[in-house]
């Protein structure tokens, strides 16, 4: 298998140690803090004890009561819990908390279980236990229970006895947590998750060829490494820390599940035994497994900038939402774990200002909870669809909106020559080949600059090791939205040779994706997003689904599409295997776009 520098992953380590090596200050254990009160609402720390699983979890929360709400003046409530790494002290999540609270909503913001003072394992946001837990604090809101100190919630607006009007929000894992709630607890109202999953098991080790099955595709090991150190240093580099939270030697701080995963993963081998059991967790603790049983009326915001969790998490959530008749709706906005923009001046939300009026997602966010949560009928879903466009300088105007996703409406041909050609009698016969190298030869992106802020090298390729097609300049600006397809066929012996191990790791790995090609020649790679594939069957042809884009090709641009033999953000192919592609009139592969305004 072709695998990483050993240096590589050891600064990899290193600076995320750095990173971490300071912690936020924590407050002493053993009181709780007085009501901090604005005017417009009071800040009050609460502990609760929970059962999440077969374990009894500590949980660390703050409750925002905005000013006048009591028994006799009830306001609905939102729950909200940190992304991964946090707690109920980060920036955003206070940000959000107040933002509420100043609306008139009571909120209920929570470590969750795993981090900051709250206890237990970090288990991956599981319904059965995170989910669970989450349930026990809206008990909390429906006042049937209090929190340790004995302070009960009386003037949370209730549907019926038992029964709290309430909504959940966050981002990442503070995202998948509110499905998994909505799993287990059928109390809750209105959902916002942002940037989050749909299947862990296509996250950690994606394989974009359609129709793969039970087949893992290439390890995203920088992403998946990251952020396994980071929940594994936290009982490191945190005092006092709670024991339920401590799980053995040899997986420290996580459920004894994700440590197998991991560990699957990281030793590149995908034996039938081992990767269904691989399959099995990962699937079992992600919201496609079980968002049949979710019904809550839900917004779904994901980002197109976003490496570990693609547009394509969302829409596969969307769509299987859609599919049983929940309220949903879908907003691409730009940013995500990868990058993207933010702030005054770019029309985007700011979590971590809180200012939810100043932006149209905010703005959607506040209408949806009026729309669930204060039972506001005049206030509309929404558009079904909304989606970031970066080449909009006016913040007012950089949302577009549609009543579907947008279908694909154009197809390309590629020719034997190396160009993208948009009518089949284009295409020149011929034939052309790649092979991989023993270390990567090819470069996407970093997770290790997302997550400590370090630079990123610009995309590359290496000569030899991929093969390109590039269309002639275009005439007039073509906007993409949504996720591209493309048809190939291989010619490759030894991968053909080496499908026949019982080991899927054998099977031949290619990394396609779409590139802005500038009159200059300069190139970049849209959103830094590839597609890792685990070819199913050499012999047949195959659809590979690239990830969604939201992406304008200005006029004198060229589409590049390109398959590339590895990448060095993912574990790639398991020895050499030379690849040659052929076309001629009438068998050539395709490249089909989603084209709007077209």
């Amino acid at each position: 298998m072709s695998r990483r520098a050993p240096g590589v992953r050891a600064a990899l380590a290193a600076a995320l140690v750095t990173a971490l090596a300071a912690p936020p200050a924590l407050a002493a254990p053993t009181a709780l803090a007085a009501p901090a009160t604005t005017g417009e609402y009071s800040v009050t720390a609460l502990r609760f004890t929970v059962r999440a699983g077969d374990r009894t979890c500590a949980i660390d929360a703050d409750v925002y009561r905005p000013a006048g709400v009591d028994r006799a003046h009830p306001a609905p409530a939102v729950l909200t819990t940190n992304g991964f790494g946090g707690s109920k002290n980060d920036g955003s999540t206070n940000a959000i908390g107040a933002a509420l609270a100043r609306r008139g909503y009571v909120v209920l913001a929570y470590s969750g279980l795993g981090f900051g003072r709250s206890g237990c394992l970090i288990s991956l946001d599981h319904p059965g236990i995170d989910g669970r837990a989450a349930s026990g604090l809206i008990d909390f809101l429906a006042g049937a229970r209090a929190a340790d100190d004995g302070a009960r919630a009386d003037y949370v607006t209730l549907d019926r006895p038992g029964d709290p009007r309430v909504g959940m929000v966050g981002g990442s894992y503070g995202g998948a947590v509110q499905l998994a709630a909505a799993a287990v607890d059928h109390r809750i109202d209105a959902l916002v998750p942002m940037a989050t999953w749909n299947d862990l098991a296509h996250s950690l080790a994606p394989n974009n060829a359609l129709g793969a099955g039970g087949v893992p595709g290439a390890f995203k090991w920088q992403w998946t490494d990251g952020f396994y150190l980071v929940g594994e240093s936290r009982p490191l580099l945190e005092p006092s820390l709670d024991p339920s939270r401590i799980n053995s030697l040899t997986c420290l701080h996580f459920a004894t599940g994700f440590c197998d995963t991991v560990r699957t993963l990281n030793s590149g081998a995908f034996p039938p035994a081992s990767t269904a059991r691989l399959l099995a967790y990962a699937r079992g603790v992600s919201p496609a497994s079980y968002l049949a049983r979710v019904t809550a009326p839900t917004l779904l915001v994901q980002g197109q900038a976003d490496t570990l969790f693609n547009l394509d998490e969302a829409t596969a959530t969307y769509r299987a939402l859609k599919a049983h008749g929940a309220e949903t709706r879908m907003i691409w906005q730009s940013w995500g774990h990868s990058g993207g923009v933010t702030g005054p001046g770019t029309g985007e939300l700011d979590l971590a200002r809180g200012d939810l009026e100043s932006s149209y997602v905010g703005r959607r966010v506040l209408a949806w909870f009026d729309r669930h949560l204060r039972r506001h009928r005049g206030t509309g879903p929404g558009p079904e669809f909304a989606y970031y466009r970066d080449w909009i300088a006016d913040p007012d105007h950089t949302y577009a909106t549609a009543d579907r996703l947008p279908a694909l409406n154009r197809t390309l041909y590629l020719s034997g020559d190396g160009t993208l050609v948009t009518n089949p009698r284009q295409i020149v016969r011929g034939s052309r080949s790649y092979a991989n190298q023993p270390l990567p030869s090819s470069h996407s992106e970093s997770s290790l600059a997302a997550l400590t802020g370090l630079p990123d090298p610009a995309p590359h390729d290496t000569e030899g090791t991929y093969l390109g097609w590039t269309s002639a300049p275009l005439e007039r600006a073509l906007d993409v939205v949504g996720a591209p397809r493309a048809t190939l066929r291989v010619h490759s012996p030894a991968a053909e040779q080496a499908q026949r191990s019982t080991d899927a790791a054998d099977r031949l790995v290619l990394f396609a994706k779409l590139y802005d090609v500038a009159p200059d020649g300069t190139q970049s790679l849209v959103h830094r997003l590839i597609a890792p594939v685990r070819v199913p069957d050499a012999t047949r042809p195959f659809t590979v689904a690239l990830p969604g884009i939201v992406h304008r090709y200005q006029p004198g641009h060229r589409l590049r599409f390109v398959i590339a033999a590895s990448d060095d953000a993912y574990f790639g192919n398991r020895g050499i295997k030379p690849v040659t592609v052929t076309a001629a009139p009438g068998d050539a592969g395709t490249l089909r776009l989603p084209i709007v305004g077209d």
